[in-house]
């Protein structure tokens, strides 16, 4: 029973036990079994990204959509405060994703437009990255705008970073998901 005054904790009536089986059994019959052909095409495509199958797949489970951009933190791609230059092993992981933007989100006090100049080929877009004084409204706006900008549909884009508060991008900003760049720039 839901209504005002109820806090959505378990139900104290009987039979939640039967319920809760009989919940998890119907949805199992309801996921798809893939076919072969189509798994192979989510791993060639995972490939593509540079992602691991199993985030990729659940990146495709919980938005039901595709992963069409990547979206780097300056901190995932280790970009240093001397230089707006990709380090050689990112530069060559990004120079191999296809059929996906990459695009950069970048701090104060360097420059966007900088970023995307000092690699060519390697970047489609730069935008400035969210800040801890901004606030969750402010980080969301800030996300979708620059995803309306590129007009891509937020749900579709993958947040690829190294801190907690870039962890809190993809939900903030109704993106695809969040992968740590570690977990991103490990080998295949």
């Amino acid at each position: 029973m839901s209504g005002p005054g109820h806090n959505g904790g378990p139900t104290l009536e009987p039979g939640a036990g039967w319920r809760r089986y009989a919940w998890r059994r119907a949805r199992a019959d309801l996921l798809p079994v893939l076919p072969l052909e189509v798994v192979r095409l989510r791993v060639a495509r995972a490939r593509d990204l540079g992602i691991d199958y199993r985030a990729y797949a659940s990146v495709r489970a919980a938005t039901g959509r595709d992963v069409i951009a990547l979206l780097f933190s300056e901190n995932a791609l280790r970009i240093g405060p001397g230089t707006p230059l990709l380090p050689a092993a990112e530069a060559a992981r990004l120079a191999a994703v296809s059929g996906a933007e990459r695009q950069v989100a970048v701090y104060l006090p360097r420059d966007p437009e900088a970023v995307l100049a000092a690699n060519p080929g390697l970047l489609d877009a730069a935008g400035r990255a969210p800040t801890l004084a901004d606030g969750w409204s402010a980080t969301r706006a800030r996300l979708a705008a620059f995803t309306a900008q590129r007009g891509l549909p937020s749900d579709a884009v993958l947040v690829v970073g190294a801190t907690t508060l870039e962890a809190g991008w993809a939900a903030a900003g109704r993106m695809a998901g969040y992968l740590p760049a570690e977990r991103y720039f490990a080998a295949l």
